[in-house]
């Protein structure tokens, strides 16, 4: 509708409809827009409201907040205290500063549920595991005297052969610790590859010898840990959904997080990193509080003292 240059950052559809000189059609589109960013704004408080409730609950943060209201059933001190800390974020900071804060605490979060996903599809079940050990258990205790026979541990020789040619077709411990050794080294090498696309993109696919030599080496090692972790056995325990294509796609996702968050700017982490250190110390002094009450409240009382006396 418009060229590319012209586009307004901040509402390019209403304006491109005024520009061609479709004025209803741009204020119907940003009526729309504005129900949209209220609706958006309402389906991420309620669940605020929810999730603050919950934790309340659980003991996470103060009791205060599990309070609920008698005749309408809703979390009156949840829905309180959260609606005053977002409008007065919303009155202190500009719109582009909480989307950045927004996206430096939901990308971690989104790379971290990547990386449990990795992780926990090539774990063995535990539950199977706990029934093994005992039933090891058991015929040990059987058997006393095969005891004496000397039993061959997992050497580093094991360990690197499990690599490419898993000794089980179900996931096993030393298969486990493959992958979680794998994920954390392929978290490092895409953080530096992010890292280097983020910073220097113009150097790299211009041909730059060193930038160019240490992205296709870092390629090359991210490809052949994914080939490790794919070779590992995966657990066949039947879920109503599983997410497909491991350990690719989960990987993909990790890249794309990384690289994002090399893109902020370092005053958005700052700003992320002090208000998880309020955060941190209004958790600290709710849990020493709450040890303290608890201590109290196991402690004897002194007539009871006198009594043991």
């Amino acid at each position: 509708m418009v060229p590319y240059y012209l586009i307004y950052p901040y509402s390019p559809l209403p304006q491109a409809f005024l520009q061609v000189g479709w004025d209803p059609a741009g204020y119907v589109m940003a009526v729309v827009l504005l129900c949209t960013v209220l609706y958006s704004f309402l389906c991420a408080m309620f669940f605020m409201f929810q999730l603050t409730c919950t934790m309340a609950a659980d003991g996470l943060l103060f009791r205060a907040l599990a309070q609920i209201h008698t005749h309408t059933g809703t979390p009156i001190m949840a829905i309180l205290a959260s609606g005053t800390l977002t409008g007065l974020m919303a009155s202190l900071l500009r719109i582009l500063d909480l989307v950045k804060l927004m996206s430096a605490g939901i990308l971690p979060a989104y790379t971290l549920v990547a990386v449990f996903i990795l992780v926990l599809r090539y774990q063995p079940d535990q539950i199977l595991s706990k029934r093994e050990e005992t039933e090891e258990g058991n015929e040990i205790s059987g058997h006393e005297a095969s005891l004496s026979e000397p039993v061959p541990e997992a050497g580093p020789l094991v360990i690197l052969k499990s690599l490419w040619f898993p000794t089980s077709t179900t996931p096993t411990q030393i298969s486990g610790q493959i992958v979680y050794g794998c994920a954390s080294l392929l978290v490092l090498l895409l953080s530096i590859l992010s890292l280097i696309l983020a910073q220097w993109p113009t150097r790299v696919f211009s041909g730059d010898p060193v930038l160019t030599t240490v992205a296709v080496l870092l390629l090359l090692l991210i490809t052949g840990v994914t080939v490790i972790i794919w070779r590992q056995p995966q657990d066949p325990s039947p879920l109503t959904f599983r997410v497909p294509a491991l350990p690719v796609l989960p990987l993909v996702s990790i890249f794309v997080n990384i690289y994002f968050m090399m893109q902020i700017t370092s005053g958005t982490w700052i700003l992320f990193g002090i208000w998880m250190a309020i955060g941190s110390v209004i958790y600290l002094g709710y849990e020493i509080q709450h040890r303290l009450a608890r201590n109290k409240h196991e402690q004897p009382p002194a007539s009871t003292l006198q009594t043991l006396d």
